[in-house]
Formats: C-alpha cells, sequence, structure tokens
C-alpha cells in the first residue's frame, strides 16, 4: 500500500526507493510490478531488509504494448467473507488491500458470521425483539472483540497474536479495514443475513453499503478472482 500510493504520487520515469522487514518482499514486487505496469529495476539484500528500487512505466515501446492490458478494470477481485475469526478477517483484508494496491476493483460481501467484523464496537440502541436481542449478546461486537478459529484459549490466543503484529509492525485488522475502505474496496453487508441475525443498519461501520447475492453475484461475474472466506 505505501508503495502504491508513492507510485501514485510519482510521475512517469521516475524512480522510487523502498525498504522492507519481509523477506518475501522480492517476489512480491516482481508480480506487482508486472501487473501494474511497472519496472522493478533492483531488488537486494541489505543487512536484514530488502531494497528495492521501481521505475514507473515500462522502459521500452515494447514493454508498454505488452502490458496494456495490466491497469484496464478486467481483473476485478470478490469475496464472500462468511467466517467471522479473527486470523481469517485480516487474511480477507490483507488479500483486499493488496488487490486494490494493484489498482484493482475489490468487492468484499460480508454475511452471517462475518458480519460481526463490520459491527460498531460500542452497543447502538435500536428496537429489537428478544431472539434478536440474544443474538446480539452472544456474538462480538466489532472487530476488536473477535475470537481466532484455532488456540484462541479463551480470548488469550486474540490478544497475543495482536501483540505479536504490533511487535512485528504488522497492520492492525483496523487499520486494515480503515486502509480498504480508503483505496475503495467495496464493502456490502447482506441484508438478508442481517435481518435473520437482528443486526440493525445503525450498529454497522459508516460507508458500507448494503445489497443481496444478485449484487455479489454481478461483482463475481465481472471479476477473474472470486473467494469464500
Amino acid at each position: 500500500m505505501k508503495l502504491y500510493s508513492a507510485i501514485n504520487q510519482a510521475q512517469e520515469g521516475d524512480i522510487v526507493e523502498i525498504k522492507s522487514t519481509d523477506m518475501g518482499f522480492s517476489e512480491d514486487l516482481e508480480a506487482w510490478c508486472r501487473r501494474t505496469g511497472n519496472t522493478l529495476l533492483h531488488a537486494f539484500h541489505e543487512e536484514d531488509y530488502i531494497k528495492a528500487q521501481i521505475l514507473k512505466g515500462r522502459k521500452t515501446t515494447q514493454e508498454k504494448t505488452e502490458n496494456t492490458d495490466t491497469a484496464s478494470g478486467t481483473h476485478n477481485k470478490s469475496m464472500v467473507v462468511f467466517s467471522g475469526d479473527l486470523d481469517k478477517a485480516i487474511a480477507a483484508f490483507i488479500i483486499a488491500n493488496g488487490a486494490a494496491a494493484m489498482g484493482r476493483k475489490v468487492t468484499l460481501f460480508f454475511t452471517f458470521w462475518g458480519l460481526n467484523i463490520l459491527r460498531k464496537s460500542k452497543p447502538v440502541r435500536v428496537k429489537k425483539n428478544f431472539i434478536e436481542r440474544m443474538f446480539g449478546i452472544m456474538m462480538p461486537r466489532g472487530s476488536k472483540k473477535l475470537s481466532l478459529s484455532k488456540m484462541n484459549m479463551g480470548g488469550m490466543g486474540s490478544r497475543m497474536i495482536r501483540m505479536v503484529m504490533k511487535k512485528k509492525n504488522v497492520t492492525s485488522l483496523e487499520e486494515l479495514i480503515r486502509q480498504a475502505m480508503d483505496n475503495g474496496v467495496e464493502i456490502i453487508a447482506c441484508t438478508m443475513s442481517m435481518d435473520i441475525m437482528g443486526i440493525k443498519k445503525e450498529e454497522l461501520l459508516d460507508g458500507i453499503r448494503y445489497a443481496g447475492v444478485a449484487n455479489f453475484l454481478g461483482a463475481a461475474e465481472e471479476s477473474d478472482t472470486t473467494l469464500f472466506i
């Protein structure tokens, strides 16, 4: 995302230098440059990080011609986010932000337990019947209350993974969600699932859309990749 932002601000022919402590970053860079129409000039290890230089655009006319389709809108991505597990939510938003950083249109369709990711952390006063209130009490309220799919250990696992992510300078789930919204990722809440589980619009994050399965299927048919998480 940092590189995507820097490239967008650069002029054609400018060189952007970036450093990363992720040892797999150079492999990611090759794929990213190939699919976004930019040129990886150098990538090498320096002490405990990777240093790379990226040229905005292609070096030759032939390369530009061969890659005219890479930045087009024909490589949309769509995901069904069914799970409400912390680790799976993190994975969904990392993939979504990665795709957005490649200039792709991304659609995330949240349904059933995945809707809990979008709940506001603070209670919202809304009118509910008894069953809807019970659903609300039993389900996690927002991303900070999500549990791990494995080794949750009564919430200890979730706290540990967040602590390790912070120590390793990995973006938190809450920041990933904010980045996705800022970068145009379309976040859709399934209205049928909301109705079944007694979740009201007022309880969900601002800036998301509300639609049904037909809307998602339309996005999926316009995508070259569709995931179920």
